[in-house]
């Protein structure tokens, strides 16, 4: 009896959340179950009660199987380490930035002929914000357009004058009141890490300084995350997507910012690293944090809010206290079991084979240029995986109770997936843009 009333009450709470989550098929599913699901009980409670006992033991001991129970996680998905710097002159955003007939462009393409046809791809397409792309909001590409452009105001404090007068500090006493700051100036999570040769791009391939040889001797790093609304990412691949990531490299920026002028005004040299004007290779930096780990999707995966997020980094002299990192296999292997955000995506630039050794190093890796010839088409910076994904749902008890069950029971891992998919859909339909924009 007690088993019943606790499914109805389960059930009717999910239906409830799904409601307010304006997910229909979810809560008729919800409501459909949990009024169907303790009929048995209540028979076997009504006829007899030796039958009674053994669905109550039966329910006790299938819980303990799925949250209980210490089945292996596997502990090698992904290598940890990558074995060579990234050059930041391969990246599609510096490959975008190009200029047809220009020496960069010229030299580039004599070194990477290969990837000139594959750019060319991209470059037929109508172009990220683009009035003729297949998801042109003309409001929406405006305030995108608005919030780059004050983020570009911000590339001239990414460095800042260091304070002559340094003022001694005590690291343990500066790790907890950054903490503290950075989630009142608006981070969502927020941890340290020393840096490393692998965090840092061997060259620019953005900006000014286009084809210089990375240099930063800086010993820390700063990493946190800000949260995308997940009413405005729900909709991706339409035009909200392209706003909501403007919006948030903005507020990261200007956190990273104010964190880096704050030690510099304590006489510590730092530099903010923001959208468009990087040094370092954000997730890793992210993840080596402790805030995450880089999933399928190749973005970062964070344990509340999945991929759902922008990152932001600081690097420093300044000796942060930091801890060693516990690798998030859960995360994982949770990933390698789910395939999702390979089955959404619009130009399949994600794959769904296990991870593969690239560089010398186990790991996954998306296609990056048929994923941005995607963007190009589209306006905006799709979003689809990130909108899927199950960790992307809201932070609240059922969700939590979700990620609680992945986290702890690798059982529950195999049922996790197909349980969203019975839910929200293995293909579900990108939801509406929020009334206000239209």
């Amino acid at each position: 009896m007690i088993s019943s009333l606790a499914f109805i009450v389960i059930f009717l709470y999910s239906t409830y959340i799904f409601y307010i989550e304006n997910e229909k098929r979810a809560a008729f599913r919800a409501l459909i179950i949990g009024l169907l699901l303790p009929i048995p009980y209540f028979i076997a409670w009504y006829y007899n009660y030796n039958i009674l006992a053994l669905v109550l033991f039966a329910d006790l001991i299938i819980t303990g199987l799925l949250f209980i129970y210490p089945f292996k996680t596997p502990q090698t998905i992904c290598d940890e380490t990558p074995l060579t710097k990234i050059d930041e002159r391969n990246v599609m955003f510096s490959r975008n930035e190009l200029i047809v007939g220009s020496e960069n462009y010229k030299n580039y393409y004599t070194k990477y002929p290969e990837k000139e046809e594959l750019d060319n791809i991209f470059r037929k397409e109508a172009g990220l914000c683009s009035d003729k792309s297949l998801f042109n909001h003309t409001f929406a590409f405006a305030a995108a357009h608005a919030s780059f452009f004050a983020v570009g105001q911000f590339k001239k404090a990414v460095d800042g004058q260091v304070n002559s007068n340094r003022k001694e500090t005590d690291p343990k006493k500066m790790s907890p009141f950054l903490k503290a700051w950075g989630k009142k100036l608006g981070a969502l999570d927020i941890g340290f890490c020393e840096l490393k040769d692998y965090h840092l791009y061997s060259h620019k391939g953005r900006g000014d300084e286009y084809g210089n040889e990375i240099q930063n001797t800086h010993s820390h790093a700063i990493a946190f995350t800000v949260e995308m609304t997940e009413e405005m990412v729900k909709a991706a691949p339409k035009s909200s997507i392209v706003m909501e990531s403007a919006q948030q490299y903005l507020d990261s920026g200007r956190i990273a910012i104010q964190i880096a002028e704050f030690l510099h005004h304590l006489g510590y040299s730092a530099r903010a690293h923001i959208d468009g004007n990087y040094q370092v290779i954000c997730p890793l930096v992210a993840r080596d944090a402790g805030l995450g780990e880089i999933g399928r999707m190749g973005l970062l995966m964070t344990p509340k809010q999945g991929p759902r997020v922008r990152l932001g980094v600081i690097t420093t002299e300044f000796p942060l206290t930091t801890k060693d990192r516990k690798k998030l296999n859960y995360m994982l292997d949770f990933c390698l079991r789910c395939k999702k955000c390979a089955e959404v995506c619009p130009s399949k630039s994600i794959s769904s084979d296990n991870p593969k050794k690239v560089d010398g190093v186990k790991r996954w890796q998306i296609n990056s240029e048929s994923c941005f010839t995607y963007w190009c088409k589209a306006g905006t910076d799709c979003g689809r995986c990130m909108a899927t994904c199950p960790y992307s749902h809201p932070d609240n008890l059922l969700h939590n109770a979700i990620r609680f069950g992945i986290k702890y029971s690798p059982l529950f891992r195999q049922i996790a997936a197909p349980l969203d998919d019975f839910f929200y859909g293995r293909k579900p339909k990108s939801k509406k843009l929020p009334k206000w924009m239209n």
